[in-house]
């Protein structure tokens, strides 16, 4: 058994490799063979880069509200109680939405595979369906 405190965790500016846009805060690190849990709070519009597990990931969202979408797929709204699951190689970013701080537990299996910045005009929310 191994058991992480607080104070022995990596900060943001220590996570290497990490890609951002907008402010992430507290970035609390565990990692153990090949399992990184991550605890992340993003202020309203901070999102990750685009990226990918080597073995999936596992986005258990806590608070606020946040968009996350895969590659070629559409851009999903998030709240708190939301579970997300990106398997494999999938290329997918995940923030807050330009209103809300949200904090997820991000639980990644294997290597992160970063790659370019969300650009502006993907970072939209999809319009609600009005039902008649």
């Amino acid at each position: 058994m191994i058991v992480i405190r607080p104070h022995e965790q990596v900060g943001a500016q220590g996570k290497t490799g990490s890609r951002f846009t907008g402010d992430v805060y507290p970035y609390l690190t565990g990692s153990v063979d090949g399992v990184t849990v991550n605890t992340v709070t993003f202020s309203p519009g901070a999102r990750t880069h685009w990226h990918a597990h080597e073995s999936g990931q596992i986005l258990l969202v806590l608070a606020g509200s946040g968009l996350v979408q895969s590659a070629g797929g559409r851009v999903e709204v998030l709240h708190a109680g939301d579970t997300v699951w990106s398997p494999a190689g999938e290329s997918h970013w995940h923030g807050a939405a330009s209103d809300s701080l949200m904090t997820h537990i991000a639980i990644s299996l294997g290597t992160t595979s970063w790659a370019a910045p969300v650009a502006d005009h993907e970072f939209v929310a999809p319009t609600p369906e009005v039902t008649p």
